[in-house]
């Protein structure tokens, strides 16, 4: 890894499986509830919450969503309540497990829509794939990504885009051998605003033993 991909870079972090299954169990959701809110697959949930498969910040993010929580429940990142940053300053962190070191470039806001992430991808790195609701936007900085968009696959070279729409099935992977830098920018919601206090879905228990359904935010 590159000094400049390393820098500021954790040295541990927490498991992020067990708190997801002490989250969800929290909640009383099973498996199979959680796995449909965040549009995930059984086996790999499970495979999450044993710590045998790391899900990357998006994925991740649909997990904290579905639970009603914010990344940062999970994981330790850096405020970013300015909206500017420095290359040379810019605070690093990555998902326990994971190889991939992100850079938070985005600020946090009260009504913010946009999520906005520096990816610094190790070679070899391959994500699971995913769907969801919003939109992403992909600009290759350095080295080149090999993207997989529903039944089509392209190679991204630095200084190339790609703009999608997130619920159309997708992952995307580092196939050679050089570190590739990448700006994420998309509509997923990461973190939770330090202004609001959502109601938790912690009365799901609740809505069981009652038979009600409480509407969805």
């Amino acid at each position: 890894m590159s000094s400049e991909a390393s820098k500021n870079t954790p040295a541990s972090q927490p498991k992020v499986g067990a708190l997801i299954r002490a989250r969800r169990r929290q909640l009383s959701m099973t498996l199979q509830e959680l796995c449909d809110e965040a549009g995930i697959s059984v086996g790999y949930l499970s495979q999450v919450e044993r710590d045998h498969a790391t899900p990357s910040l998006g994925t991740l993010a649909q997990i904290a969503r579905s639970l009603d929580v914010g990344v940062d429940y999970f994981i330790a990142t850096p405020s970013a309540e300015d909206g500017l940053t420095r290359a040379a300053e810019r605070n690093r962190f990555s998902v326990d497990g994971s190889s991939i070191v992100y850079e938070r470039i985005a600020a946090d806001f009260t009504g913010n829509v946009l999520s906005s992430f520096v990816l610094n991808v190790p070679p070899g790195y391959r994500s699971e794939t995913v769907s969801h609701e919003g939109e992403e936007i992909l600009f290759i900085l350095e080295g080149s990504i090999t993207q997989r968009l529903e039944d089509e696959e392209m190679v991204l070279s630095a200084g190339d885009s790609l703009h999608f729409r997130g619920n159309r099935p997708h992952s995307w992977s580092n196939d050679t051998e050089k570190f590739a830098r990448m700006l994420w920018t998309g509509t997923l919601p990461m973190f939770r605003s330090r202004t609001e206090h959502p109601a938790l879905r912690g009365s799901r228990a609740e809505e069981k033993t009652t038979g009600t359904k409480k509407e969805k935010r």
